[in-house]
This record gives C-alpha cells, structure tokens and sequence, in this order.
C-alpha cells in the first residue's frame, strides 16, 4: 500500500511543478512568435528553428505528466491540490499541441520562402496578434490565478474564429482571381487554420485555470461573465 508522504513534500513538488509547466509554456509561447514572424518574412532560418525546438517541448511536456503523475501516486492529492495537478495535466497537453501547431506554421513558412512572393490576401499580422495575446493571456492567468483575465481569453476566442471564417472568403476569391497562386494560397489559409486552433487551446488553458481556481467547469457551457471586458475593448 502507497503511504501519503509529508504535506511539506507536496508543497515542495507542486512548486516544482508551477515551475516547470511555466517553463513550457514560456517555450511555446515563443514557439509561437518566431512562427508567426517566419511566415511574415518568408524566413526559412528562422522557420527551422521553430521546427528544431519542437523535440525540446515534447521532452519537457514529458516530464510534466511524469511529475504529475508522480505526486498523484506518491501523495494522493485532494481538493485544491487536485484539482491543480488535473488542470496542469490538461494544460500541459494543449501546450504541447500548440508547439506542433507553431511547426506547422513553420512548415507553410518554408514552402512560401521557396516560392514567388503572394501577397496576403487577409491581414494575418492581426490575427497573428490576437492569437498571441489570447496565449499570453492564459499564460499570465495560470501563472497569477486571474480568473477574470482567463475569461477574457474566453470571449477574445470569438474574434479569432471571425477572422479565421473571412479568410477562407477572401483566399476564396484570390484564388479565382489569380489560379496560378494556388499553392501558396493554400498554404496561407492553412496557416489561419492553425492560428485560430492555437486560439483554442489558449481557450482550453483559460477554462482549465477558472476550473482550478473556482471549481467549475465552464467548457462547452456559455458562462463567461457579462461584466468581463475583452481584450479589443480595453
């Protein structure tokens, strides 16, 4: 039979753990940006390193499941505390899976850099912005427990998906309008596709932090409050 060890040693691992699941999350954050920035430019150096660092965040997603894992083992966590392990589990996840989105950016950033130069067809500067202040902004309320920041990302995750649907209008059109574009125009609407995923799992990360701090589960449930004022309105 496993023994709960001393609460000390829990407090001491769960700190270890905020540590590490920051980390991460700092490491995809930037992930992001670089990707962002590759594709802007056309920069296949820069897009390569975006490709490259992915092996560094799956090894560090690893070893937080593994840590969480670990505790939930050694010290049968409750209440908070569980809660807290369950959440990072989840965050861990969608941290993981924003890192792969950034490399498939990336990817559409070394086609176009071998390509004649299309001009966008939509203002992926923008949607590039707002994707990262709703990433940064989970990030922020996981590291400061900001349930009203963490609804915000909520709300913001509307604008993106808006964005993400005028694309697919807009690359629809330039296709018509220039057919020999076709290649690289795609890659750009794929591009968007992953933009607006990255907003979602910044979505998820948000639910996941009101979850820790309040208990409640907000996913697929419309309970962001009105009183909330979104990122774009400040």
């Amino acid at each position: 039979m496993i023994m709960a060890r001393h609460p000390k040693h829990l407090e001491k691992e769960i700190a270890s753990l905020k540590e590490r699941i920051l980390s991460l999350g700092a490491s995809v954050e930037a992930g992001v940006q670089r990707a962002a920035r590759s594709l802007t430019r056309r920069d296949p150096v820069l897009a390569l390193k975006v490709i490259d660092s992915d092996f560094e965040i799956d090894q560090m997603e690893v070893v937080v499941e593994e840590e969480c894992l670990k505790i939930l083992a050694l010290h049968q966590p409750v209440a908070n505390d569980l809660r807290l392990i369950i959440a990072i589990l989840k965050i861990n996840n969608d941290l993981e899976r924003i890192g792969d989105l950034a490399v498939n950016i990336a990817e559409r950033a070394m086609h176009l850099s071998t390509h004649d130069r299309v001009d966008l067809p939509f203002d992926f500067q923008s949607m590039s912005e707002k994707t990262q202040i709703m990433l940064k902004g989970s990030l922020d309320a996981l590291v400061n427990q900001d349930v009203n920041l963490a609804r915000q990302v909520c709300m913001a995750d509307d604008e993106v998906d808006a964005m993400n649907r005028d694309v697919f209008s807009r690359v629809e059109a330039e296709i018509k309008k220039d057919p020999e574009s076709l290649s690289s125009l795609i890659q750009l609407l794929s591009a968007s596709r992953y933009l607006e995923r990255v907003a979602d799992h910044a979505t998820n990360i948000a639910e996941d932090v009101i979850y820790m701090v309040e208990g409640e589960i907000i996913r697929h449930f419309n309970k962001i409050s009105e009183n909330t004022v979104p990122f774009s309105k400040k």
